[in-house]
């Protein structure tokens, strides 16, 4: 039961507390870039939800049963970043037969997901955090790694569809001229990001 709790914390914490977006700031440009329509936004968070989970298991898989061993664990950037293309090609495939409008909406924004440095950097975030995870859930640290990245790629999801409902209702807005375009989004995003300090102290 209180393994249980601790996941449940876990996932709090990583979609509310410590956003991979608003909190630690990784990942603005997909934000900024595909945040102005709804359709758009929900497709780019299904899309880093995707990649993000299985990037998470297959980098970690890499690392502990083929960096480490091999005592090659100074390259798993670029390991890392490999895994993330391969998922991104098979997204890129997927989306570019099945739902082509928005593959045409998400446009360079799609392939940029390798290089998204919230997927970056939540994969290396589970090998940074592996001591942490082996205190708690001794055993259990794979399963933490795959719950931990799925929840901020949540947050991430929850972050921009939200920024994305917000920017819609600017095409009827009256925003000052000074302000239109990149310089309101930016001031919206910051808005939001406080809004979620609120959730600070809950766990």
């Amino acid at each position: 039961m209180e393994v249980f709790t601790d996941m449940i914390a876990l996932v709090v914490a990583a979609i509310f507390i410590n956003n991979i977006l608003l909190a630690q700031f990784l990942g603005n440009c997909p934000f900024l870039g595909v945040s102005k329509k709804m359709d758009t936004a929900v497709g780019m968070a299904g899309a880093v939800v995707f990649v993000l989970t299985l990037a998470a298991l297959f980098t970690w898989l890499a690392y502990f049963m083929f960096l480490k061993p091999l005592k090659l664990e100074y390259i798993q950037t670029l390991a890392f970043i490999l895994v993330i293309a391969t998922l991104v090609q098979f997204v890129e495939m997927f989306l570019r037969k099945s739902i082509p409008a928005l593959y045409k909406s998400l446009g360079i924004f799609l392939p940029l997901i390798t290089t998204n440095c919230a997927v970056m950097g939540v994969t290396l975030l589970n090998i940074k955090n592996f001591k942490e995870y082996t205190k708690v859930w001794a055993g259990h640290e794979l399963i933490v790694a795959l719950v931990y990245s799925a929840a901020a790629a949540c947050g991430f999801g929850l972050a921009l569809i939200l920024f994305a409902g917000i920017r819609e209702k600017f095409e009827i807005s009256r925003i000052p001229k000074v302000l239109d375009g990149t310089g309101i989004g930016l001031v919206t995003a910051g808005l939001l990001a406080l809004s979620f300090f609120a959730f600070k102290g809950m766990i």
